[in-house]
Parts: C-alpha cells; structure tokens; sequence
C-alpha cells in the first residue's frame, strides 16, 4: 500500500481544505398554500362519492328476492369467463 498516494489524492479532492459557507438571508413572510382547481375539483368529487353507499341494496335485494324464489340462474361459462379475463388482467 503506498501512502504517497494517498496524499495526492486528499490534494486533488480537496479533503483537507474548508469553505466558508455564506449566510443566508431570512425573509419575514408568511408561508402561503395555493390548491389548484383540479384538486378542489377532485375534492369535491370525493365527497361526494364518499356520501354514495358501497352495497347497491336495490341490486342485493332484486337477487336475494331471485334466490329465495329460486329463479336466480347464473351462466358458468359467463363466470368462468370472468374469472379468467380478471386474472389475466392482473397478471400482464
């Protein structure tokens, strides 16, 4: 190991050496918080979705009716389909 090297490297990068830093001014000001239009416009949309229910009880209710009766019939090969267009959906 050659530590003559080592000194010559500490020159080229300046190790050894300091910097003054400047100071820096301070601005007496107030921080200020702008929201653009889109994002009220997406603010506004989410309260409103937020206030739409998750389950449609209409729907569950028509089905439940369909069930009960036993009138309610689903296509396999629809589900199946499904099944694997979601999967592959996921996947790619």
């Amino acid at each position: 190991m050659r530590i003559d090297a080592y000194n010559k490297i500490s020159q080229v990068y300046q190790a050894n050496s300091t910097q003054k830093v400047a100071k820096t001014v301070s601005v007496s000001g107030k921080d200020k918080l702008e929201i653009s239009s889109t994002a009220k416009d997406y603010q506004a949309v989410k309260q409103v979705l937020g206030q739409i229910p998750d389950v449609r009880e209409d729907k569950v209710k028509a089905i439940k009716t369909q069930m009960q009766s036993g009138t309610y019939n689903v296509n396999m090969e629809e589900v199946a389909s499904h099944i694997v267009d979601s999967y592959f959906e996921k996947t790619i």
